[in-house]
């Protein structure tokens, strides 16, 4: 009898079925595939596009200077994180109202208008459309960024939320690689290919539009936010392969019980809000550090340790292309391993490899001139720090911060983080430059005291949430918020005790929610 039982429990842990499968798969090509893809395309064709904007220019104005193409091509650049930026402050109101799913199809205009302006600019003579462009495809990463991680983790198992919360950032390491390889001058990096290649990002959003709404939307927003149960019980059922998802809705139902005791969240009051105090400041320093860490200056300063090493100008675009691969299977195995290890192991290595790394790239750097075996230290440097950001520090931040936040409050909490994420994105390209000509080989130490800081917030003050409901992790953040939270009873009811909310009645205590009481 007990072997039967136990038999039942293991047959009804969640489970990677086919819908769920090619969901994930969707969301993850169509849009975090285009986040990578960008973040490298202009990357390879860059001197072919700088010649095509002084071309441009000097047809119109005359002589163009040197510096006034270094503020346009920086303003090119630059313009990405900064759409990015602006697209994550839209995340909340947009997943509010339209559904995750729904925000991902209607984001795949930002995707495809720009992707046809970049495509046609060189017809139309404007370097102009294509500064645009980077801002609209910019937001479009912006929200994809967000969106799909909060869209896999709501609508992936418990047991899988970990795995399916890191394809997002496989496929932004799979969009990097696929730019990277387009990018070999033999390809499309070069006079007459790179209009096309820039034009290549609306085909992922394409595919988006035209499968993803043929899969189900987020059941916890339809029960918890629209408050249609039947179609939330459809989508599960979908998802799980299985008839009975009643223990997965009471779930939801207690979580939704537990948020309306506490009141909604909006982005205001989401930092006044004890019992999320401390959740919100780990989004920010975790995002923070995966940002801030160096990675950015890890592939600006790769061409030159390349170069430094021995490696030919025409070779050096095949090593990138390489560090590009070790990028993508550092990721796919984290994926098979974030189960088993949990998530804060794998954020502490991670960021562990990348200060140890960028110290003795520091090192390496400074001697690379004097021993002619250091440059061959920098390449091995630039791959191992490569891998230890693949394995937690990329990947990590979004699946916490799923797992961290109840319904309500996770679009505004990926709206801060996300908003974080671009603004250190955008702050790391706009300062690295400086440091690197200031600083030289020693601004990586900075990047390491970044690293090392990270891992003691991390080692400190985050639990693993590995195999967690939502409301089991707010419980693991308790002590800290100071507040208290009480699980007991059996059918969720929540009454008011004074200044307490209790919860009582039935159902294991697993599902019951969050009781709060100031210290």
């Amino acid at each position: 009898m007990k072997e039967e039982m136990n038999m039942e429990k293991h047959e009804r842990k969640g489970r990677v079925t086919l819908i769920l499968a090619a969901a994930s798969l969707i969301a993850g090509f169509g849009s975090s595939f285009q986040y990578g893809y960008n973040v490298a395309v202009i990357n390879s064709p860059a001197p072919e596009m700088k010649l095509f904007y002084t071309q441009i220019y000097e047809n119109r104005y005359g002589p163009m200077s040197d510096s006034l193409l270094t503020l346009l091509w920086s303003v090119t650049v630059s313009m990405y994180p900064l759409g990015g930026f602006f697209g994550s402050l839209m995340v909340a109101p947009l997943v509010n109202k339209f559904g995750r799913k729904g925000t991902l199809l209607f984001n795949n205009i930002f995707s495809i208008v720009p992707a046809i302006m970049m495509g046609v600019s060189e017809v139309a003579g404007s370097f102009e459309i294509i500064i645009v462009a980077r801002i609209l495809v910019g937001i479009c990463a912006g929200l994809s960024s967000n969106v799909v991680p909060m869209y896999l983790g709501e609508i992936a198992p418990k047991n899988y939320r970990g795995a399916i919360g890191i394809v997002p950032q496989l496929f932004i390491t799979i969009g990097i690689l696929v730019a990277q390889v387009f990018g070999i001058r033999n390809i499309l990096g070069n006079k007459e290919g790179w209009p096309i290649m820039l034009g290549l990002t609306g085909i992922p959003a394409a595919i988006e539009l035209l499968l993803l709404p043929f899969f189900p939307e987020s059941p916890r927003y339809m029960l918890i936010q629209k408050g249609d149960e039947k179609t939330a019980r459809k989508g599960l059922q979908q998802l799980r392969g299985w008839e009975d998802v009643d223990e997965e809705l009471c779930e939801m139902h207690v979580e939704d019980q537990s948020e309306q005791a506490e009141g909604r969240l909006s982005l205001l009051n989401l930092f006044t809000f004890r019992s999320l105090r401390w959740q919100l400041l780990s989004v920010i320093f975790m995002n923070m550090g995966q940002q801030l860490s160096g990675v950015n200056a890890i592939y600006y300063y790769a061409d030159s340790i390349y170069s430094s090493a021995g490696v030919s100008e025409d070779h050096v675009q095949y090593v990138t292309v390489g560090t590009g691969a070790v990028n993508v299977v550092m990721t796919i195995a984290a994926v098979f391993i974030v189960e088993k290890s949990g998530r804060r192991l794998l954020l502490l290595i991670g960021f562990g490899i990348c200060c140890a790394s960028c110290i003795l790239l520091t090192v390496a750097l400074y001697f690379q001139t004097t021993l002619d075996w250091m440059p061959y230290v920098s390449i091995v440097c630039v791959i191992v720090y490569v891998i230890g950001h693949a394995i937690g520090p990329s990947p990590i931040p979004n699946v916490i911060t799923t797992e961290m936040f109840r319904q309500s409050s996770r679009p505004p909490a990926f709206m801060v983080g996300g908003s974080v994420h671009w603004l250190s994105n955008f702050t790391v390209g706009l300062v690295f430059p400086f440091l690197e000509k200031g600083l030289g080989p020693y601004s990586f130490i900075i990047f390491g005291c970044i690293c090392l800081a990270t891992l003691i917030y991390i080692w400190v003050v985050i639990p693993e949430t590995k195999n967690k409901t939502f409301l089991e992790t707010s419980k693991l953040f308790a002590q800290r918020n100071k507040v208290e939270i009480v699980l007991e009873g059996e059918v969720p009811e929540i009454k008011e005790t004074g200044q307490e909310i209790s919860l009582n009645g039935g159902k294991p205590a697993q599902l019951a929610a969050e009781l709060l009481h100031t210290d």
